[in-house]
């Protein structure tokens, strides 16, 4: 008897100005206009897909004291943006990244609880944490967290996040005019949490939304991350894009759920992925080489060595080889808010695979930096594209995947027009939305529901009132 098929879920990612957004193509448009938000989500929802998901950023990135200006530099409040969302779309979810490290339990879920109100049940939450002092210079409590420490406070940011959902049952409000009774239950609301990082009390002034709390997103790669994500999250974002990764991946955190009493398919992993399509494979090939290099341009280039050699080489050649010069280690960089600095913790170390690498290839330092930072995970026609997306689901190296398209808006609607039909021909992917939230789009079970992502029955007094010494 054979594997019945399982059904691809698809995301789109709004990338915003970054050295991977090709924003000189003629193509390109605005980052922060609203139109570009919509054009995008109206394309996401036009191909069914699960939900658009918006990044955050909460402080400029710079490099030498300055902004990059290559890179983020500017993005609108995330509630702003799904909020006007909400009301330019009917099925898709909608997906915002908030911060737990710089914000607080209470205010998150009144925003999140509303956003879900607004758009009927389609909200969720991507909990991430910051890592550098740096960003939390914007913030009054200012510099950071320890490692250990903010995967701490994250999680109990959301458990208390969740106390404040599951405060009001569902059942309070009556609203019978005739017996002129509003509410049923005057206690409705009332909460009580204490732990290390939060003791709070109080009433929660947002009734139970449609989907009961927002589904929980979750990125991160490290072991901190797979278990926060194994306990706590509906989908967990990854950045593993080949099918060896993939499935080694796949395999560890749903092989983690079990302990917390949950099943495979109460956590979904969505990698995030770029594509490229031509009408043939070859055309495709050419088209991934123009964009990678319309990416990586010689400014492009030069800052990305930066953030290993932590020097500056405004002044080096990037058509020339690499600098001679060795990296300059210590806890000074001139990059700031750059995650991809922390992933060269031996600097010497890369300079030295580097450099064979652009002897054995004989590639300029430009070269080498496309090379070593290639993005088009999917290349291809649409039936290349679609045999491979299918390829990564069937055999378990994800659920689906977070499309990041290299323009914007018009990025997807190629994808939308040629990839998705050929998927629903297959069989594994819908054709119509079935459900009207974002948790029926996924397939998760609803929250509150006993053995559901959030424990049992919500609004019950064990959830409404949590205290822990």
């Amino acid at each position: 008897m054979s594997k019945p098929l399982k059904q691809i879920h698809l995301a789109a990612h709004f990338p915003g100005v970054n050295n991977t957004t090709v924003w000189s193509d003629p193509a390109a448009g605005s980052q922060i206009d609203f139109g570009s938000f919509a054009h995008m989500a109206r394309t996401a929802e036009r191909a069914r897909f699960d939900f658009l998901f918006l990044a955050e950023g909460l402080r400029l990135r710079e490099q030498g004291g300055e902004i990059y200006d290559l890179d983020v530099v500017g993005r609108p409040d995330t509630f702003t943006v799904l909020a006007a969302l909400a009301a330019v779309t009917d099925r898709l979810g909608l997906a915002g990244t908030i911060n737990s490290t710089f914000n607080e339990p209470y205010e998150v879920a009144r925003q999140f609880a509303s956003l879900d109100h607004l758009s009927g049940g389609r909200a969720a939450w991507n909990v991430v944490t910051s890592w550098d002092a740096f960003t939390g210079e914007n913030f009054r409590r200012g510099g950071f967290l320890a490692k250990e420490d903010r995967y701490e406070r994250a999680r109990q940011f959301l458990d208390a996040a969740k106390v404040l959902f599951a405060s009001w049952r569902g059942d309070e409000i009556a609203a019978d005019k005739a017996a002129g009774v509003f509410l049923r239950d005057p206690d409705a609301g009332r909460f009580a949490h204490r732990v290390d990082q939060f003791d709070i009390r109080g009433r929660f002034n947002v009734p139970r939304s449609p989907q009961g709390r927002p589904v929980i997103f979750q990125a991160g790669d490290s072991e901190e991350g797979r278990e926060f994500a194994a306990s706590s999250a509906d989908a967990i974002f990854t950045r593993h894009g080949t099918l060896e990764a993939g499935r080694a991946f796949y395999a560890d955190v749903k092989g983690r759920l079990a302990r917390y009493g949950r099943t495979a398919e109460e956590l979904k992993i969505l990698p995030g992925v770029t594509f490229v399509l031509g009408d043939t494979d070859a055309e495709a090939q050419e088209q991934a080489l123009l964009i990678r290099r319309q990416q990586v341009s010689g400014q492009t280039a030069l800052k990305f060595l930066e953030h290993v050699w932590n020097r500056d080489l405004s002044g080096h050649d990037p058509d020339g080889p690499l600098p001679e010069a060795d990296p300059l280690v210590g806890e000074n960089t001139v990059a700031r808010g750059r995650a991809s600095v922390r992933m060269f913790r031996d600097p010497l170390a890369t300079a030295t695979e580097w450099r064979a690498l652009a002897e054995a290839k004989k590639l300029t330092s430009r070269e080498l930096v496309i090379e070593v930072t290639g993005r088009q995970t999917f290349i291809g026609s649409p039936s290349t594209v679609a045999a491979a997306l299918n390829e990564f689901v069937q055999t378990d190296a994800s659920d689906g995947f977070i499309l990041v398209p290299h323009l914007v808006p018009g990025g997807l609607d190629a994808f939308a027009d040629t990839v998705v039909p050929l998927l629903q021909e297959r069989g594994v992917f819908r054709t119509e939305y079935e459900g009207t939230t974002l948790r029926e789009h996924l397939g998760l079970p609803p929250f509150g529901r006993p053995g559901a992502t959030g424990g049992a029955v919500a609004g019950t007094a064990a959830e409404r009132t949590a205290t822990a010494s």
